[in-house]
């Protein structure tokens, strides 16, 4: 039980990857013949609510921005986005704002700035959406800060008529110690390395909410009331559809200091998530096999449905070593085994130097150096991650789910 728990947990983090890898140098991926055609779908790339459209790279592009409480950040937002080709159109959708992100936003030049009552992002991200023109949909968070060129990568795209979403690349920028616990960067290089082989591949399992845009006429048929990073790949490849990673398409944010406020933002993410992974069949739950094509669902299982299985599979695999150990049944494989999910563990419990530094002082500059090393810190942000994927489930069984209320991360502004 242990070895093939940990296979799985293996395969999901680094198998899957490899085999991506291989089918790359082999040309496996994907092929015209996988491609469906925007019609075939019921989507006409050249209709949407402004009316027909003259080509993709032509597109009139509305970009809409969910913001709550950052007065500090929106005006340089929406400044990257204006500066952008093509022009888009700036929407921004205050939800409930209690400062003066409205002013803000407007002063900086955004097109449409609405002042909404509290509803939570994706009522927010719809009310934006109502006032959008153009053939494409784009989406941006209210802290993230669009590089040049980025519109014109992600438009690029849609000039594929099978493609349906493209999303692009974030980079998380640490705004103080470069040692700091939270090693999001480094997971998040890994995760973008990885989009992009699914992608090629077939189609991405998953995007993210910071830079990501779809054709408008897909929007009504799509269940835009979940996590759009979550649950938009997966729905408009349903439709017949591509979705797509686009490098090219940058942008950065602040990445959240602290591990402990690392730990809160996952908990609820994944308190969210475990709505879309669970939703019922036919609702746009991702565990729903149904009219996914093979290849991709071969994705979804590898790198989502295992993903989140991950803590539970650690677990049983813990139990299970320990177990073997106690009753003299371990093989050495099973020892080895057993010493590495007990080293991570112990990596992943040293306590950050910041932490020890209010009880012991001074600290050893060897002790420091120790604690910094890259593997204690990786081993930290593993275990976070995994821990908050149960932690999120445990969440969303005990208080259903979320409140629609958000905030900024603490130390992301």
């Amino acid at each position: 039980m242990q070895l093939v728990a940990l296979a799985l947990v293996a395969w999901t983090h680094a198998g899957w990857d490899a085999f991506l890898r291989l089918s790359a140098r082999r040309g496996w991926g994907r092929v015209a013949s996988d491609r469906a055609s925007p019609r075939d779908a019921g989507v006409d790339p050249g209709q949407n609510a402004a009316g027909p459209s003259p080509s993709p790279a032509a597109a009139a592009v509305t970009v809409v921005v969910a913001a709550y409480a950052e007065e500090r950040v929106i005006a340089r937002t929406v400044a990257a986005l204006l500066a952008q080709e093509p022009p888009p159109r700036v929407v921004v959708a205050c939800d409930g704002s209690p400062d003066a992100t409205a002013a803000c936003a407007r002063e900086a030049g955004a097109h449409v700035v609405l002042e909404l009552p509290r509803g939570g992002k994706h009522a927010a991200q719809a009310a934006g959406v109502a006032h959008a023109e153009g053939e494409l949909l784009a989406f941006c968070d209210a802290n993230t800060t669009w590089q040049s060129g980025a519109l014109a990568a992600l438009v690029g795209a849609f000039a594929d008529p099978a493609v349906g979403y493209a999303c692009g690349h974030v980079a998380f920028v640490r705004a103080g110690d470069a040692a700091a616990p939270n090693q999001e960067g480094a997971y998040w290089g890994r995760e973008l390395a990885m989009r992009k082989r699914e992608s090629d591949w077939h189609s991405v399992t998953a995007g993210n909410g910071a830079i990501y845009a779809l054709r408008a006429g897909l929007w009504p048929r799509l269940r835009a009331d979940l996590g759009h990073d979550l649950a938009l790949p997966h729905q408009v490849v349903r439709q017949g559809l591509l979705a797509v990673d686009v490098p090219e398409a940058r942008a950065q944010e602040a990445m959240v200091p602290s591990l402990d406020g690392e730990w809160q933002r996952k908990r609820r993410m994944m308190a969210r998530a475990w709505g879309i992974v669970a939703r019922d069949p036919g609702r746009g739950g991702l565990l729903d096999p149904r009219g996914l094509p093979p290849r991709y669902l071969l994705a979804l299982a590898s790198h989502r449905w295992l993903r989140y299985a991950s803590p539970f599979l650690h677990v049983a695999a813990l139990a299970s070593g320990l177990h073997r150990v106690g009753r003299g049944r371990a093989g050495r494989l099973d020892r080895l085994a057993l010493a590495a999910q007990l080293a991570v563990l112990a990596g992943a419990a040293a306590p950050p130097v910041g932490e020890m530094g209010s009880k012991m002082e001074p600290i050893p500059p060897s002790v420091v150096r120790v604690l910094r090393a890259r593997p204690f810190l990786l081993c930290r942000y593993y275990v976070l991650v995994t821990a908050s994927i149960a932690a999120g489930l445990v969440d969303r069984l005990r208080h259903g789910a979320p409140e629609a209320g958000w905030a900024p991360a603490e130390g992301t502004r």
